[in-house]
């Protein structure tokens, strides 16, 4: 390894499954160490993680970059979004936080879309019209459903806020991760009285909203030591965020990203405001704005499709007329939170790797029906532009051939990994640098990477998809 040309930052990736660290040369965005730890998330309908084992994971991938972490001169933490961590007075866990998946609070969402008077008052106010996902949902759940919980609870955090709270010391959270709660407006830059109010939460237990290049503090004296004392630390933002810090994108690069959860998104100068709820209207990590829509059934509900059929995941086929709508742990776009997986057009002759590749087109269609939204919204002409393919399922042949035959887009595939926990290292350096977070990944060229040319567009199968789609809507958004 060569001797770093610039200082050290610490990037850090605190995921539904696990935590990975990165520490990074701010000059040349080279990897210097890397360090991850895994998480626990509960089983069945329920999805909750104890927080105190996310501080434990970033504790041990720390340790797992060896001495070169103790050097870093700043460190920023990315999370999940959504996350409701809620603590006492001593700073500790209440209960187990519910997780952006955790889709429980359906009912909660829906009488709070009604008391602010539907879905187009939401959007102008908050940006957003909020799925069961968003944090303000959580919380009325809870209040519901765990009164004893809800009046023991001292602050109210979402993951990287606790992250970051615990490493200095002192509350706060950036303008990007308050964005997917549904009580911060986007409007006006604040917290929103009327809905806190709806919700029953006391604004006196939310953090700070910390400005754009803004130091969240230093490292305060940590379990065993694992960061140096008086290390910056920036103020972190959420994992959608980070990874559009990431790759550095400019206005009019639309990125959809393949992992637990399917994630199409664009950075623009325009705040966003869709009253159909397909497109969150989102804050980024800086003074702009992230469009963005999002699935909760991608790689991982293909992936049990595939045990289902005891397949690999790259063993599809091509032909016949089965159509597949994997909305296995409920759906967010489409709006179906009650929604269970859907298999039609079966036949004599279908096979196993039909259905596979099935499941994969039904993950894929729904992101790119939102596409053409997220991009109106965003407001830029992104027709000529390739489609930035990041996350787990980029690396698959399969998710990369759907999503081209798909949408007839070009597709380019950058080689840069884990461009959450880079993100975060971009804006350590930010900070460090004083330079613009997402101008240092562009210097990195993180986004760089094979490039692959358009194909002609599967329209047969779009038109089964959709009609499948619309005639099923009844069935999808059944309660079970």
């Amino acid at each position: 390894m060569t001797a770093p040309e610039g200082p050290l930052v610490i990037g850090v990736d605190s995921s539904t499954q696990s935590t990975k660290v990165l520490v990074v040369d701010a000059a040349t965005g080279e990897v210097l160490a890397r360090g991850q730890a895994p998480h626990t998330v509960s089983p069945g309908d329920r999805r909750e993680s104890d927080p105190e084992e996310w501080w434990q994971a970033l504790s041990t991938a720390v340790a797992r970059c060896g001495k070169i972490a103790g050097e870093a001169a700043a460190v920023s933490v990315a999370g999940q979004q959504h996350g409701l961590v809620t603590l006492d007075a001593d700073g500790r866990p209440v209960r187990p936080a519910l997780l952006w998946n955790d889709v429980r609070s359906a009912p909660q969402r829906d009488r709070l879309l009604a008391d602010l008077g539907g879905p187009q008052a939401w959007a102008r106010r908050v940006g957003s019209v909020p799925a069961p996902a968003f944090t303000v949902t959580k919380w009325a759940w809870l209040r519901e459903n765990e009164p004893e919980a809800a009046r023991e609870t001292a602050a109210v955090r979402l993951p990287h806020d606790f992250l970051t709270e615990r490493l200095t010391g002192q509350a706060g959270t950036d303008r990007g991760d308050a964005s997917g709660t549904g009580w911060w407006s986007s409007h006006t830059g604040s917290y929103d009285e009327e809905i806190l109010s709806l919700a029953a939460l006391d604004p006196a237990l939310l953090p700070p909203v910390h400005r754009a290049g803004e130091a969240a503090g230093t490292v305060a004296k940590t379990d065993g030591g694992f960061l140096t004392p008086g290390t910056l630390v920036a103020t972190g933002t959420g994992d959608n965020m980070a990874a559009a810090l990431g790759l550095g994108l400019l206005p009019g690069q639309p990125v959809l990203s393949l992992g637990t959860s399917g994630t199409v998104y664009a950075v623009s100068d325009r705040s966003p405001a869709d009253p159909s709820g397909t497109v969150a209207g989102f804050a980024d990590a800086g003074s702009g704005w992230l469009p963005l829509a999002c699935t909760l059934n991608c790689t991982l509900a293909v992936d049990r499709l595939a045990a289902l059929l005891s397949r690999d995941r790259e063993d599809v086929e091509a032909g016949g007329r089965v159509t597949a709508l994997p909305f296995l742990d409920g759906e967010r776009t489409p709006d179906l939170p009650y929604a269970t997986g859907l298999l039609t057009g079966l036949q004599q002759a279908t096979t196993g790797g039909q259905v596979l590749q099935a499941a994969y087109d039904g993950a894929v269609f729904a992101l790119l029906r939102a596409l053409d939204l997220v991009l109106g919204q965003a407001g830029d002409d992104a027709s000529e532009a390739p489609l930035l393919l990041i996350g787990g399922g980029a690396k698959g042949v399969a998710w990369r051939e759907t999503v081209r035959r798909l949408s007839g887009r070009a597709v380019q595939v950058p080689r840069a990994e884990e461009l959450v926990a880079l993100g975060a290292a971009a804006q350590a350096a930010g900070l460090l640098l004083g330079e613009d977070p997402a101008a240092v990944a562009r210097r990195w060229k993180t986004a760089d990477g094979p490039a692959y040319e358009p194909v002609e567009r599967d329209e047969a199968a779009l038109t089964r998809l959709s009609a499948t789609l619309e005639g099923a809507r009844t069935l999808l958004d059944m309660r079970h």
